[in-house]
C-alpha cells in the first residue's frame, strides 16, 4: 500500500468479525467468517472468507441514505448454489476464459478442466471462488485474505500462495491489492468479481439501463462464436464497444450481439489517475440516485459483463429474497486479456520464481 503513498496509520477503519456459516470440505466442516469494514461516513464494506467475496457494499446516495449496490447472498447456500454466478468473489487463479483448456508452458502443454462450454473459465472447476481463505486483520483495519493453491491443483504448474488486502478509505474508496508467488512457472490473472447497480442491488434492469457509462478504452478484443478473443485489437469507433464519453447503457445493451456486454476493453492512458499512479479504467453514475463509482486499476484491460446468462425463471434467489435476472447487474473486472496465455501479442500473463504478482483495482465511491 506504500507505492500508492497511503497513509494507513491515518485510518479510522472499524473492523467486526463473525461467523457467516459453514461448509463440508475434505478436511471436515470448516467455518466461513464474515468481516465487517466501515469507515467514517458510514460506508460498509463486507467480506467472507469463502472465496474472499465481497458481498455488501453500502454506500449513500445524494440525500444520504445508505443503500447496498452489489449483488449477492445472504447465507452459505447462496454462495454454494450452482447458480451463483462469481457474486464478488476472487477469481484465479486465471480470471476469465482459457481456449479448450490448454495452454503451452516451456514446452510443456497442460490440459484443464473445461467448466464453460470448451473452455476453462476462472480457474476451473474449484478455483479460488470456491476455497476458504485465510483472514488477518490488521491494526489499521485492513485486512488480508491468503490462499495457498498446490501443484496442478486443477492442473496449473506451481505451488502458487495468493493474497488479497482490502482497504477501506474514508473518502469512500475500496482499495484492493492482489499479490501472489510461485516456485514454477505458472500463468496468472487475479480479479474481483462484485457485480454492481447503484440503484440498489434489489433494483432490477430498469435501473441498470439508466447508469451513464464511461470507459477509458480506445480498443477492445473481438471474440469469435465460443467467447474467446481472436487475438485482435479493434478500435472502438462506430461500434456498441464506444464508451469514451457518458453513454446511458440502456440506448446500446440491445444493440451487441448475445444479448449484452461480456467484452473485454483495452485500458487506454488516462490523465485522470488515483494518487497519480493507478489510470482510471471506467466511471458509472446513477443519476436518480447520485451514485458515481470509479474504477481504477494497473491492469491493461477488464471484463465488462452485464449479467446476460442469468437465469429467466426466478430461480436466482439474492439477498432479502431478491429475484435477480438479466441484466440486473454489471461486472467491471480488471485483468489480463482474456485467453492471454494463448496469444503471444497479449501482455504476459506467466508469474516465473523470484517474480511477485502485483495488482491494485479501486473502487472510489462519490456523489454526482
Amino acid at each position: 500500500m506504500e507505492e500508492l503513498g497511503l497513509k494507513m496509520s491515518t485510518l479510522m477503519t472499524q473492523v467486526s468479525q463473525e461467523t457467516f456459516g459453514t461448509i463440508q470440505t475434505l478436511n471436515g466442516i470448516q467455518s466461513v467468517q464474515k468481516f465487517t469494514l466501515t469507515n467514517l461516513n458510514g460506508v460498509k464494506v463486507q467480506f467472507i472468507t469463502y472465496g474472499a467475496a465481497l458481498t455488501n457494499f453500502i454506500v449513500p446516495d445524494k440525500k444520504g441514505h445508505l443503500q447496498d449496490v452489489v449483488l449477492g447472498f445472504d447465507d452459505m447456500n447462496g454462495y454454494l448454489t450452482s447458480q451463483n454466478p462469481y457474486f464478488g468473489c476472487t477469481v484465479g487463479r486465471v480470471a476469465n476464459r482459457i481456449a479448450n483448456g490448454r495452454f503451452l508452458l516451456d514446452e510443456v502443454e497442460y490440459k484443464l478442466s473445461i467448466n464453460n462450454g470448451d473452455n476453462h473459465l476462472h480457474g476451473g472447476n474449484i478455483g479460488f471462488d470456491k476455497c476458504i481463505w485465510q483472514a488477518y486483520v490488521h491494526q489499521d483495519g485492513r485486512v488480508t485474505f491468503t490462499h495457498s493453491s498446490p501443484h496442478m491443483e486443477e492442473n496449473y504448474p506451481g505451488h502458487l500462495f495468493t493474497q488479497v488486502t482490502y482497504t477501506l478509505t474514508d473518502s469512500n474508496e475500496l482499495i484492493m491489492n492482489f499479490n501472489a508467488l510461485t516456485d514454477l512457472p505458472t500463468p496468472v490473472n487475479l480479479t474481483n468479481h462484485s457485480y454492481f447497480n447503484l440503484a440498489g442491488h434489489d433494483a432490477g434492469s430498469q435501473q441498470l439501463y439508466n447508469h451513464q457509462v464511461q470507459f477509458c478504452a480506445n480498443q477492445y478484443t473481438p471474440t469469435n462464436s465460443k467467447n474467446i478473443p481472436t487475438g485482435e485489437l479493434v478500435n472502438v469507433d462506430d461500434t456498441v464497444f464506444d464508451f469514451r464519453s457518458e453513454t446511458r447503457l440502456g440506448d446500446v445493451i440491445h444493440k451487441v450481439p448475445g444479448g449484452g456486454y461480456d467484452h473485454n476493453f483495452v485500458v487506454s492512458e488516462s490523465s485522470a489517475k488515483f494518487d497519480n499512479t493507478l489510470p482510471l479504467a471506467a466511471k458509472f453514475w446513477h443519476p436518480e440516485s447520485g451514485r458515481q463509482l470509479e474504477i481504477f486499476t494497473d491492469q491493461p484491460g477488464f471484463q465488462v459483463y452485464t449479467g446476460n446468462a442469468f437465469p429467466t425463471d426466478g430461480s436466482l434467489v439474492g439477498k432479502n429474497g431478491t429475484v435477480y435476472s438479466t441484466h440486473g447487474g454489471l461486472a467491471v473486472e480488471p485483468q489480463n486479456f482474456p485467453n492471454a496465455i494463448n496469444q503471444p501479442n497479449f501482455p504476459d500473463s506467466v508469474l516465473r520464481p523470484g517474480s511477485n504478482y502485483r495488482r491494485t483495482i479501486v473502487y472510489k465511491f462519490s456523489i454526482q
